[in-house]
């Protein structure tokens, strides 16, 4: 009967393709990192295109912004920001703002600070699950491989001694599979986090390092922007 089985599970598997065939002999754990990966997959483009969206040319922006306020147009410089809203041009407002108002150097500066930190969530958005799926992949191919060894052996020991080898087989087909996909899925997430995390500290560096360039300026040129 044993036989039997295995004989059955090759034919429902042999589609003739590779990922196919592998995904099949997995076993139903291979449906659960299946799930993981299409979370992963959404995660990954959903902040492609956020990041997309929510970052600009640092060199551009400054250039534009910054020789407004040299000619002492802080309403313009504003407008400016508002045209293009981001987190970089949003916490260079929040300084332009209270500039405008006459606020002292101290309160410009902490007005972009607090931008800054209100900014940065927008940035990393759902990024850090990508490192936790990472992860729960690996440990969920470890439960399918554990699985899988349990079924070979537990199946080996009630075969006889001609259906032992294809039990053996089916089990051990079972916890590769697994194993292999679970870390296929965790190597796509983790790569993808880091990649990640190096566009949102240089959005962030961005933010910091175009903030106190503009503090310096308007603290250079404080009664130019004045008038």
């Amino acid at each position: 009967m044993e036989e039997n089985a295995a004989i059955e599970l090759a034919e429902r598997c042999d589609y003739g393709n590779f990922i196919m065939q592998s995904f099949c002999e997995g076993g139903p754990v291979m449906i659960i990192i299946l799930g993981v990966g299409l979370i992963v997959v959404f995660l990954i483009v959903e902040r492609l295109l956020s990041l997309q969206r929510l970052t600009v040319d640092k060199t551009s922006i400054n250039e534009n912004l910054f020789s407004m306020l040299l000619r002492g147009d802080v309403k313009q410089a504003i407008t400016f920001c508002d045209s293009r809203p981001t987190p970089l041009t949003n916490t260079l407002k929040a300084g332009l703002v209270q500039v405008m108002n006459g606020r002292p150097d101290e309160e410009v500066q902490v007005a972009m600070d607090a931008s800054v930190l209100r900014e940065t969530p927008r940035l990393e958005g759902w990024t850090s699950f990508l490192a936790v799926f990472g992860n729960v992949a690996v440990l969920i191919g470890l439960l399918g491989t554990i699985i899988g060894l349990i079924t070979s052996f537990g199946g080996i020991a009630e075969a006889d001694a001609a259906t032992k080898a294809a039990v053996l087989s089916q089990g051990i087909s079972e916890a590769l599979n697994c194993t292999a996909f679970g870390l296929l899925v965790a190597i796509v997430s983790i790569v993808a986090y880091g990649y990640f995390q190096i566009k949102i500290n240089k959005a962030v560096n961005d933010m910091e390092e175009s903030s106190m360039t503009m503090m310096n300026l308007v603290v250079s040129n404080r009664d130019k922007i004045k008038d």
